[in-house]
C-alpha cells in the first residue's frame, strides 16, 4: 500500500517482507496505460475518437451491426462486441484477428459489456494507422517512456501482437506515476504527454455506464449512487450485471478516479485531495469503499 498526498509520501508498507522495487501484476490496471496512448494518438492527428473503426478495419464495412461502432465505443466497452475473456490464453496465435471476428451482441452504445475485445481490436486500428509500426514500441515511446517506465511484459500472441486487456507488472511506485499524470492533467514531470481536454475525455462515462469512461472506472454518481463490488458485478454474465445509478464509494470524492485489476489491484487518484493510493494484494478479502472510508476518516 502506498499513499502520497501533495507531492509527499504519507504511508507505504509492504507485507510479508516485501520491497518496495518488487513488481507486482496489476491485471486490468494494463488497460488504462492503452486508454493514454489512444488519446496521444488521436492527439497527434492519427485519428478521432468518434472515427468509425470500419473506416480503419475495412472487414467490418460489409459488416451492418458493426459498420456504425467508433473509437470512443471502443474505449468505453460500449461497442456491443462480446467481451471474449478466452483472448487471455496464450495458445492464441493471432488476437487481433480473432478479436476483429467476435460476434455483435448489442446495439453500438447501448451496452457495457467488460472484457478483453475491444482493446485488442484497438490494438489491431492502431497497427494499421501507424502502418504496421509495433503498438508495444508505440506505447513505450509516447505513454511508457514519459512515465519513467521500462522493460514491462507485453505478453504478446506468436504474431507479435499485445494484450492490452492486462499482462503488466509494476512495482506500487511505478503505478503511482499514472495517477501523477492523472493529477498532472496530462502532464508529467513538467512534460504535456496527452492534452488536458483529451485525458478529461476519458473521466467521462456512459449512459451505458455512467462509471466508466475512456478505460478508467469513475466514481461520479456518487454521494447518492449505490454502491457495489465491481469486481463481482464483473463477474456475471453481462445481461446481468447493472451499471446504472453505481458507484465505487459513497463516501470518497465523486472526482475519485480508479485504474482497476482483478484481485483488487487498485490506483486510486483524487484530484480533489491531490492524492494518490496504490493498493496490490493476493488471496484477502477486500471492499473498495470500506478501505476508502478507513483511509479518508469519513
Amino acid at each position: 500500500m502506498l499513499v502520497i498526498q501533495n507531492g509527499r509520501t504519507v504511508f507505504e508498507h509492504y507485507a510479508n517482507g516485501g520491497m518496495r522495487d518488487g513488481r507486482w501484476p496489476i491485471f486490468s490496471g494494463t488497460k488504462s496505460f492503452w486508454g493514454i496512448a489512444a488519446l496521444v494518438a488521436a492527439q497527434q492527428g492519427l485519428f478521432r475518437l468518434d472515427d468509425r473503426v470500419s473506416e480503419t478495419i475495412g472487414e467490418w464495412k460489409n459488416d451492418p451491426p458493426k459498420l456504425e461502432i467508433t473509437i470512443r465505443q471502443l474505449l468505453s466497452q460500449t461497442d456491443g462486441i462480446e467481451g471474449a475473456s478466452r483472448l487471455h490464453r496464450a495458445s492464441i496465435r493471432d488476437r487481433n484477428a480473432v478479436a476483429i471476428r467476435l460476434s455483435i451482441l448489442a446495439a453500438p452504445g447501448t451496452q457495457f459489456i467488460y472484457g478483453p475485445s475491444h482493446l485488442q481490436i484497438f490494438s489491431e486500428l492502431l497497427r494499421r494507422k501507424l502502418n504496421g509500426r509495433s503498438t508495444s514500441s508505440y506505447l513505450q515511446e509516447n505513454v511508457l517512456s514519459p512515465l519513467g517506465l521500462r522493460n514491462l511484459e507485453f505478453k504478446k500472441d506468436p504474431r507479435g501482437n499485445p494484450l492490452p486487456a492486462s499482462g503488466f507488472e509494476l512495482t506500487a511506485r511505478e503505478w503511482a506515476h499514472l495517477g501523477e499524470l492523472i493529477l498532472g492533467r496530462g502532464n508529467y514531470h513538467g512534460r504535456q504527454v496527452v492534452s488536458a481536454g483529451l485525458l478529461q475525455q476519458a473521466l467521462v462515462g456512459t449512459s451505458a455506464n455512467p462509471s466508466y469512461g475512456l478505460t478508467f472506472w469513475l466514481n461520479q454518481p456518487a454521494p447518492n449512487a449505490r454502491e457495489i463490488d465491481i469486481e463481482k458485478e464483473l463477474d456475471l454474465p453481462w445481461e446481468r450485471a447493472r451499471w446504472g445509478d453505481i458507484c465505487i464509494c459513497k463516501a470518497a470524492p465523486a472526482d475519485t478516479v480508479v485504474a482497476l485489476g482483478s484481485g483488487y489491484q487498485r490506483l486510486f487518484v483524487i484530484p480533489s485531495l491531490n492524492a494518490i493510493i496504490v493498493r496490490q494484494g493476493r488471496g484477502a478479502k477486500f471492499s473498495d469503499s470500506h478501505f476508502l472510508q478507513m483511509l479518508l476518516g469519513r
